[in-house]
């Protein structure tokens, strides 16, 4: 069930809940279908990655989607 979302690519947003409460990122990426959005540097989790002809190997870190109502939009006056 897609909900019409006042968030967006671009936008700079906080975390309300969660591990990640209070940090503030941007929104790389959105997944409308889920009601999810991708923020840099929120929702980190390390990969384990195995080497292949195009990419390295090793512990990878990577943001995962975190749910559109755990985020606000950060006012761009006081920044809050």
């Amino acid at each position: 069930m897609a909900v019409k979302l006042k968030i967006r690519k671009g936008d700079k947003v906080v975390v309300l809940t969660g591990k990640d409460k209070g940090k503030q990122g941007e929104v790389i990426r959105m997944i409308p279908s889920e009601n999810r959005a991708v923020v840099r540097g929120v929702n980190v989790a390390k990969r384990h990655t195995r080497q292949t002809a195009s990419q390295e190997g090793g512990i990878i870190s990577k943001e995962l989607p975190i749910h559109v109502s755990n985020l606000a939009l950060r006012d761009p006056k006081d920044g809050k």
